[in-house]
């Protein structure tokens, strides 16, 4: 009788295997969900340019659409991250590595002209190499040029399609009622 006894008292119960059950699963759940928030991307993070790169593009942004007392600006409609996640996402090489290429151009620009990063230029200095850029808008000839007249369209583009530039900045209030006919009668 003792060795039954012995046996029903280190014996699991029903109620011991389910309890042990519940807490594998919530010891395993609570291990793979760290693991899974570990995995997750940065969101803040730039999904195709460096964070150099991308504080770059939002100061030239920002620059070319700035903010007024009529509405913000490229940088809060977010125009860089619009550029950034586009790039991401694109197949032609050729795109991403003209972005490249024009970002050092900006930067290679700057050190000639002020002897250091764009970034770390006075605000005058930012405008004259924007301005040196701009040459020629119409009829881009130097690289820089070319690569301006890319960005300017880029950003435009980010800009007017973003609710910012939509609604504050073109004050568009989407399909409304009009009294009376506004347009051009062609009959």
């Amino acid at each position: 009788m003792s060795d039954n006894s012995t046996t029903s008292r280190n014996a699991l119960t029903r109620r011991d295997v389910i309890k042990l059950g519940v807490a594998a699963t919530a010891t395993a759940s609570i291990g793979v969900g760290e693991c899974f928030a570990q995995s997750l991307p940065d969101p803040t993070a730039p999904a195709f340019f460096t964070r150099e790169e991308l504080a770059l593009v939002d100061e030239l942004s920002e620059m070319i659409i700035p903010t007024d007392e009529h509405s913000p600006g490229a940088r809060a409609a977010k125009v860089a991250a619009y550029i950034d996640a586009r790039l991401a996402e694109a197949w032609d090489d050729q795109d991403k590595g003209s972005w490249r290429a024009g970002l050092k151009l900006v930067e290679q620009l700057s050190r000639d002209m002020n002897g250091h990063p764009f970034l770390e230029a006075s605000a005058d200095d930012r405008v004259a190499i924007l301005t040196r850029m701009a040459q020629n808008e119409g009829k881009p000839q130097a690289p820089e040029q070319i690569f301006f007249a890319q960005l300017k369209a880029s950003v435009v583009h980010a800009y007017y399609t973003s609710e910012i530039g939509i609604k504050q900045e073109m004050e568009y209030k989407g399909n409304t009622y009009l009294n009376e006919f506004v347009g051009f009668d062609a009959s």
